[in-house]
């Protein structure tokens, strides 16, 4: 009993020095006891050693595959060679060898082209195994066609080219082929591996591209390269006038369509007067306008265009908008109304302002409704103001304005001050009229007129302060001066205000409508209008008898008339306020019916 203990014991000492130690000998151990028993080791405790040598890439036919394999006790037994084909996880056996060096051949036309993966399993004498790392390669048996795609849309001279895979040293024949799409139609367009496919000789239209490559009288395809559209015409594009003068951000718009590949974009571009270079202002798609900052850009004269592009590249050129002024300064300038009627000597005044600043006003004048315009002063600094003598130019309507100069060279002109009549004859009486309005020729009465008219405009309010020549309530007086046939005198006949003589100066009748020394008055109206004698606006004041107020019995009948004379009043203005002439003026004419 107590020597199959010490046996047991024994061999459990021998297993725990075969975990520990890494090699073995064969020597035989005893032990002995009461009863003799031997104890011995395995001949090979360790597993060979084994790699898969990589093949290369890509495999093609028939190739050899190798392990390398080794063990150093019993040896190697044999080595498996196996492969891993895509897409699967069972590995399979390609061939087993039992002599170095561990090969055999693989026929990969047995097999599907794709990624494999390759491993060796060694086993050795003592039954022992080990697998290798796995090795990948590619099996390619059968030749690819490849076409390059020119794109969706072509025009012009197009490149095309073919590639082969798995070619290997066979000699190909290549073809490049065409069809109008979806027809199967299919006709060579070049036999090389790349060639120009000049689109100009098609019509504009899709086509189906492809290539083949004959071998041995077998021919392989490339995919379909389909729907290729051919279009060798340019779009249409026309600009929309931006305007002018432009500042600030304004809108730039183009129209621009294509019957084939259709409008890929519209590029708006800009160009200064006489320059040729052209900068594009914005690129832009369907509806083909933009927003842009003329700020961004120099004051000056520009031209405009657009340029179209469809999908295949071709490009059109709208017709060009020329002469379109960029502005962006701030400008103002006015001119002063110098008054309605001009004489002598008067102030022409301008107001300007420019955000460039102001180098000079001009203050013009022309004949109204002409484009004479004559520079009456240049003025560099405010305040720009010039005196005008109006004397120099004959009397007549004259239009007036100002034109400012920027630090830029750039000019804004005025709204234009019109019709103002410049008017430098001296003012004075040019007839005294009186007309029978009632039924006795001769008498002064009721609905008789006196008329009075100057030879130019008068200022009412200078006749009668306030007064704007409307009807307006006074008193007709008539005083005698003498008998019928004594010399030049007769009745004197002036307008009363209030009991005060009106600025209308006085008239001798010349007859004694009214006994000598006597005298009579009469209710009356005066009214004043404008006429125009020889082109030129006078004023025209008439007062009209209403009835006799006093000295009823102090009027007389007369048979002749003399010509009456008008005596001015100096106190009567015009309308630039010119003092009347106190020349008399003698009626032009006699009438039938006087008084």
């Amino acid at each position: 009993m107590k020597a199959r203990t010490l046996i047991a014991l024994l061999a459990l000492i021998v297993a725990f020095v075969a975990v520990e130690t890494s090699a073995f000998s064969t020597a035989a151990f005893t032990s002995g006891t009461t009863n003799t028993g031997t104890v011995r080791a395995a001949a090979d405790w360790t597993p060979p050693t084994v790699s898969m040598v990589n093949p290369g890439s890509p495999l093609k036919g028939a190739v050899t595959v190798t392990a390398n394999a080794a063990d150093a006790e019993t040896g190697v037994s044999s080595v498996a060679i196996q492969h891993l084909a895509p897409g699967t996880s069972s590995w399979v056996t390609i061939c087993t060898d039992s002599t170095a060096p561990y090969s055999c051949s693989w026929d990969t036309t047995l097999r599907a082209d794709g990624a494999y993966s390759l491993r060796a399993i060694a086993t050795d004498k003592a039954d022992y195994t080990t697998t290798s790392a796995a090795v990948t390669t590619t099996v390619t048996n059968t030749i690819v066609v490849s076409l390059s795609d020119p794109g969706e849309a072509v025009r012009g001279s197009v490149p095309l080219s073919v590639s082969l895979g798995n070619a290997g040293t066979t000699s190909y024949a290549v073809r490049i082929e065409y069809a109008v799409a979806d027809s199967g139609s299919w006709k060579t367009l070049c036999s090389a591996a790349s060639c120009t496919w000049n689109t100009t000789g098609f019509a504009n239209d899709f086509y189906d591209l492809r290539a083949a490559a004959t071998a041995n009288g077998s021919t392989t395809f490339s995919e379909v390269v389909e729907g290729v559209l051919v279009d060798n015409l340019a779009p249409t594009v026309t600009l929309a006038d931006p305007g002018s003068p432009l500042s600030g951000v304004r809108t730039f718009a183009a129209t621009a369509t294509d019957a084939h590949s259709g409008v890929d974009e519209v590029a708006i571009q800009y160009a200064a007067n006489g320059s040729s270079v052209w900068t594009t202002l914005c690129s832009v798609a369907e509806p083909f306008s933009c927003r842009y900052d003329t700020t961004s850009i120099s004051d000056g004269t520009y031209s405009f265009r657009a340029v179209a592009t469809d999908n295949a590249g071709n490009t059109r050129t709208s017709a060009t908008v020329a002469n379109r002024v960029i502005n962006n300064v701030v400008a103002s300038v006015s001119l002063d109304d110098p008054a309605a009627v001009i004489s002598g000597s008067v102030p022409l005044t301008a107001n300007a302002a420019s955000t460039a600043g102001v180098a000079s006003v001009r203050i013009q004048v022309a004949p109204a409704g002409t484009t004479a315009w004559a520079t009456v002063c240049t003025v560099n600094a405010a305040p720009f103001t010039c005196a005008w003598n109006s004397a120099a130019v004959a009397d007549g309507l004259y239009d007036f304005r100002a034109v400012m100069v920027d630090r830029a060279l750039r000019e804004t002109i005025s709204a234009t001050v019109t019709a103002r009549r410049v008017d430098n004859t001296p003012l004075r009486g040019l007839d005294i009229q009186a007309v029978n309005g009632a039924s006795t020729p001769g008498r002064m009465e009721a609905g008789d007129t006196l008329t009075f008219t100057c030879n130019d405009r008068v200022n009412p309010s200078s006749i009668v302060s306030g007064w704007n020549g409307s009807a307006l309530g006074v008193t007709l007086r008539a005083r005698g001066g003498g008998f019928l046939g004594m010399g030049t005198s007769g009745t004197t006949a002036d307008v009363l205000r209030n009991g005060a003589a009106v600025n209308l100066g006085s008239v001798n009748l010349r007859q004694n409508y009214v006994r000598s020394l006597g005298t009579s008055s009469f209710a009356a109206t005066m009214t004043a209008t404008t006429v125009t004698i020889n082109g030129v606006p006078s004023t025209v004041v008439t007062v009209t008898l209403g009835a006799v107020a006093s000295g009823s019995s102090n009027l007389r009948t007369v048979t002749t008339a003399g010509s009456m004379i008008w005596t001015p009043s100096s106190t009567v203005t015009d309308l630039a306020g010119v003092r009347t002439s106190t020349a008399p003026i003698t009626e032009s004419g006699t009438l039938d019916r006087e008084f």
